[in-house]
């Protein structure tokens, strides 16, 4: 077995807050991740959404599409609204031959809302969960048959947030749906990234290696503090530079011969955190650690 290593272009420009990052350009966003060492970036907002201007700027910078988030609304549309939805970036995904889609709930999300405390999240009753999780179930069989596995993304101030939600989903939906397993976000929701590994290895399909900065989690759960302000004061970072220690995590990849990616995520303020800085402290950390745990590495 062996890994990948990719990272997220949040770092550089932070698409839910244009204002952070928002004069990086995406050619400096590529030629620093393939500086620091990557081999592959998810998308982003800066990125063309037709392939034939996309895959030109990854080959310049000898990098691989590997992967990228999409926001659905699956609670309020039908599927059929959805797979039109999801078209463009199916196609474009599909061209650049992405591993997967990073796929997320987001209607009543409050991840972006700077006056909406996280314990505010949406929540959802027996019965639309039951309706949820068939939905998702049918469209992670349409992904499926695309080529394009649904690789679910638990993610703070949404309706899938917590271990038990993460593990609810899985439980009650078809194989077909995979995982993105975020460790940053399964910490902050007070989860075990490591107990889901054990217990949901055919269901992995993509990997977020986020870290946290212990005193402001503390901080923000204390305090109550929305998403955004979270991040705002600095609770994610790279791995290496937080609380999560990724060695124990790794041994479960290594005995579960995980071979997909490992996508280096940090939303943070670029003034405060040079991108090209901390993505070189997360891409040694990580060198070093699967080193440890005998993963080898992808370097093409």
């Amino acid at each position: 077995m062996s890994v990948k290593l990719g990272v997220a272009p949040i770092a550089w420009s932070n698409d839910d807050m244009p204002e952070l990052g928002g004069d990086t350009t995406l050619e400096q966003c590529l030629a620093e991740a393939r500086q620091a060492g990557y081999i592959g970036i998810e998308s982003g907002g800066k990125f063309p959404k037709k392939s034939s201007e996309l895959i030109p700027k990854l080959n310049k910078f000898n990098l691989n599409l590997c992967s990228g988030w999409y926001g659905a609304n699956l609670r309020k549309n039908s599927i059929d609204d959805e797979k039109k939805s999801i078209q463009e970036q199916l196609k474009l995904f599909k061209d650049c031959k992405a591993p997967c889609i990073v796929f997320a709930e987001v209607s009543g999300s409050i991840q972006g809302d700077p006056n909406r405390k996280l314990s505010s999240r949406p929540q959802m009753d027996k019965d639309e969960w039951k309706k949820f999780c068939e939905k998702i179930s049918e469209m992670g069989k349409y992904l499926d048959d695309q080529g394009m596995p649904l690789a679910y993304h638990h993610h703070m101030g949404t309706v899938i947030e917590t271990q038990n939600d993460t593990e609810r989903l899985l439980d009650n939906t078809h194989d077909s749906v995979k995982l993105t397993l975020d460790t940053g976000h399964m910490l902050f929701a007070k989860g075990d990234s490591k107990k889901i590994l054990e217990n949901y290895k055919d269901r992995l399909g993509h990997v977020h290696c986020k870290d946290i900065r212990k005193n402001v989690l503390e901080k923000s759960l204390k305090e109550d503090l929305s998403f955004r302000g979270a991040f705002l004061e600095g609770a994610f970072t790279v791995p290496g530079d937080g609380c999560i220690d990724y060695r124990p995590f790794f041994d479960v990849l290594k005995k579960n011969n995980y071979s997909g990616w490992l996508v280096v995520e940090a939303e943070q303020d670029p003034k405060k955190a040079n991108p090209l800085e901390y993505a070189i402290k997360g891409y040694k950390y990580l060198i070093e650690t699967l080193k440890q745990s005998n993963i080898e590495i992808e370097k093409k």
